[in-house]
């Protein structure tokens, strides 16, 4: 394949977790006492998702398409946010998805029981199989924010592909 054809992109995002909101991760309502803080439904997995196919394709990151003080959109669903990813990869530069592979870093919630539905969702989004997919979940062993239990980060990549 020509190295101009094929592009890799890498998402981030953290939000921190309170009680009483929902804890929906990779598309899924994954239960727990806390879930991710934020403008949106804060799937902080499809936000990392979606920066990585953003960056794969050379574009701006989710703030620029879903500006977190934009009232219009306050509790949207994240799957909005990849689908428009995925969208805007493909009307600039002709650009779609290989494979994603994301890793949850947290104390809580456990996930690793959720993994298979947040594949199959991640893939549905997208367009591809869960076999195009990865999640893997590792902590923070205690140290900072994330390994004190009161946040959530995920890191994505994204590999695209000239179809």
């Amino acid at each position: 394949m020509n190295p101009s054809q094929i592009r890799v992109g890498l998402g981030y995002d953290i939000h921190p977790l309170v009680s009483g909101r929902p804890c929906i991760l990779g598309g899924v309502n994954i239960p727990s006492s806390v879930g991710p803080d934020g403008h949106s439904d804060a799937d902080v997995v499809l936000h990392a998702v979606a920066d990585a196919i953003l960056g794969a394709a050379g574009l701006r990151d989710i703030g620029h398409y879903f500006p977190n003080n934009d009232v219009a959109i306050k509790g949207l669903d994240s799957a909005l946010i990849v689908k428009k990813a995925v969208a805007e990869a493909k009307a600039n530069g002709g650009w779609q998805v290989g494979n994603v592979d994301v890793v949850i870093i947290g104390e809580r919630p456990k996930v690793m029981a959720h993994v298979d539905a947040m594949k199959a969702r991640i893939a549905e989004i997208i367009g591809i199989t869960s076999t195009q997919v990865g999640i893997k979940a590792t902590t923070n062993e205690g140290m900072d924010s994330i390994g004190q239990g009161k946040a959530l980060a995920v890191q994505a990549i994204c590999f695209v592909f000239k179809g």
